[in-house]
């Protein structure tokens, strides 16, 4: 039961959030990730900072210049953080775009392609890069540009033979992943480029496959791979729960919903999918949120299953945050204060900065790393903004 001051409480962790961002995650990037030579950022790094390996995530050229430019927009309005932000997308359109309008997944420090995957998740970083600084720059050509990139990404998914199927034909399937990262993507490039149609349109479409295919009632969660139809897949990858992207997901539709004056139907939506992922995610046990899950509790087969990771706990963060303000149920500031408290208890590292990424299920470091190809400036500063930005929001409530 909910019994500290809900007051005390949300004014604490809003002057936090803040706090934390602006003199230990956004300084620990800038120190020793911003790439002064090259441009771009680096973010395989140990522990304390030190380059482990010059590869360049291309995902986390777009993560990292649409982290800046939020922080810019929303927390402080420092002139390197618009630095930062514009050297990351320089750096993308100079070297992370192939001729063919793709882009690599990995590169060299000096811009040189290392690798390309049949994803577009590159992409829609690089879309959201470019839509946050066009709204902090005020240079409207980058809105524009986050516009096309995003026209782009909706023909290389739709066009046959552009993206290499995940399965043969033998298996047909969708992918909750792209589904739900289109509605973000979308409603980033609208805020710099305004309504348009073809944002709208995708977000409806992401809408109605999570609501219709990939949430399956009889389990009780929301599959990371069903048939094109929406039936499971009865196979060790067609059961997977990934209960922090369906927590994510959650807050996806709950932002959508407060654009659209507060519609309840997605409210709803969001908020099953929400309770069904909690209960599916939460380790009663150890706490934090557990990685894997298979939807007829049978072993699942990845080997990190039951392993705590960084971002599902930052996502949680924000959907419970979100599902307070939106329902007034103490119930939720109650499963923020659960997860947020197991995270900043296990993952931030006050003596070196920034947070641990990857634990053991008892929430033991398995690895002290704080950044490599999937890891760096994204899930946990845009976790502090954005529960800055809702905790402001509901103390004006």
């Amino acid at each position: 039961m909910w019994t500290l001051d809900t007051q005390q409480y949300l004014e604490q962790w809003r002057s936090r959030y803040a706090q934390d961002l602006t003199t230990d995650i956004l300084p620990f990037w800038l120190k020793h990730g911003w790439d002064q030579e090259h441009g771009g950022v680096y973010t395989c790094v140990d522990r304390d900072g030190n380059l482990m390996d010059t590869t360049k995530s291309v995902w986390f050229q777009g993560r990292c210049g649409f982290i800046f430019a939020y922080a810019y927009n929303n927390i402080e309005k420092k002139q390197e953080y618009l630095d930062f932000s514009k050297s990351c997308i320089d750096f993308i359109e100079a070297h992370c775009i192939d001729t063919d309008g793709r882009m690599y997944f990995e590169v060299t420090g000096d811009g040189q392609p290392l690798r390309k995957r049949r994803y577009v998740f590159s992409e829609c970083f690089a879309a959201i890069a470019m839509a946050e600084y066009a709204i902090a720059s005020g240079d409207r050509s980058y809105a524009e540009k986050s516009l096309r990139m995003f026209e782009s990404i909706l023909r290389f998914i739709e066009t046959p033979g552009v993206l290499a199927p995940k399965y043969l034909p033998t298996q047909p399937s969708i992918g909750h992943s792209v589904t739900m990262i289109l509605i973000n993507t979308a409603a980033r490039v609208r805020a710099a480029a305004g309504d348009s149609t073809i944002l709208k349109e995708q977000i409806d479409r992401s809408l109605y496959a999570i609501q219709h295919y990939f949430l399956q009632p009889e389990y009780k969660a929301v599959l990371e791979m069903v048939t094109p139809d929406g039936k499971l897949i009865d196979t060790l990858n067609g059961r997977v729960i990934n209960p922090g992207h369906c927590i994510e997901t959650s807050w996806f539709i709950f932002d959508e919903a407060m654009y659209r004056g507060g519609d309840k139907d997605l409210v709803n939506l969001g908020l099953q999918i929400l309770d069904w992922s909690w209960d599916w995610g939460w380790d009663e046990t150890y706490g934090g949120i557990i990685n894997f899950r298979d939807c007829k509790n049978l072993p699942p087969q990845d080997y990190s299953q039951d392993m705590k990771f960084w971002w599902p706990q930052t996502e949680g963060i924000i959907a419970t945050l979100y599902a307070y303000q939106l329902t007034g149920d103490t119930k939720y500031l109650e499963r923020h204060r659960m997860v947020n408290e197991w995270a900043y208890n296990h993952l931030a590292d006050p003596e070196h900065g920034e947070w641990y990424g990857y634990l053991h299920r008892d929430g033991t470091v398995a690895q002290p790393a704080k950044g490599n190809i999937f890891k760096g400036p994204f899930h946990i500063p845009r976790m502090m903004i954005k529960s800055h930005i809702l905790l402001t929001e509901i103390l004006k409530q």
